[in-house]
């Protein structure tokens, strides 16, 4: 049954918010009452932190990591270790494994994964740009730490086939993640060993 809304502007709100991932029109009404009985003041900050961060929120220009700068924090420490580059999916994946603290050396972030059924091939991916970093010649290891899933593996071996000229070692995250299980939400003590505990990535 189609649920009646006593305000056009509250059935605006909700079908907004009811876009968002993971937001039914049930959550979106319960959201967009809350924000009804806050202070005028409290709403208006939390429309412009959104306004402000779509228009001058940046990526990192090298990893493509969420960044205020050009250059993101972690690629600006010279602390870490340069010569090792751990690939992910996506800026929530860095977050996770930064949360481990087992982990001191750069990211690449995709910005996704090989998905033929969600129409997303190689070219879509940040790929070349790892490639690029890759044959300057300053990296060392490569970490492929994508969720192992079907696509995260068909990714994986793109990405040796596409390094494979170049003389960097490649391994990949130990699977103490069950097969089929999104990175991101793996907990931090097992993620964390499976970087520590990573193995060579030959392409099978």
């Amino acid at each position: 049954m189609i649920q009646q809304y006593p305000s056009r502007l509250l059935e605006k709100a909700v079908q907004e918010f009811s876009k968002l991932p993971g937001i039914g029109r049930k959550t979106a009404l319960r959201l967009v009452l809350f924000l009804i009985r806050q202070d005028t003041e409290a709403v208006d900050q939390l429309s412009s932190a959104l306004t402000t961060l779509k228009h001058e929120v940046r990526f990192c220009s090298v990893c493509h990591n969420i960044s205020d700068d050009d250059v993101c924090p972690i690629c600006a420490d010279h602390r870490r270790d340069a010569s090792v580059v751990c690939v992910v999916e996506n800026i929530q994946d860095v977050m996770a494994i930064e949360n481990t603290q087992q982990f001191h050396g750069l990211y690449h972030v995709l910005g996704g994964i090989i998905s033929p059924m969600d129409g997303i091939g190689p070219a879509d991916l940040e790929i070349d740009s790892l490639v690029k970093r890759v044959a300057e010649g300053n990296i060392q290891e490569v970490i492929l730490a994508l969720s192992p899933t079907m696509e995260g593996d068909t990714t994986n071996f793109f990405i040796f086939r596409k390094l494979a000229p170049y003389e960097v070692k490649i391994s990949i995250i130990a699977r103490g993640i069950s097969v089929g299980n999104e990175l991101e939400y793996t907990d931090e003590i097992t993620l964390g060993r499976s970087i520590l505990n990573r193995t060579p990535f030959d392409g099978k």
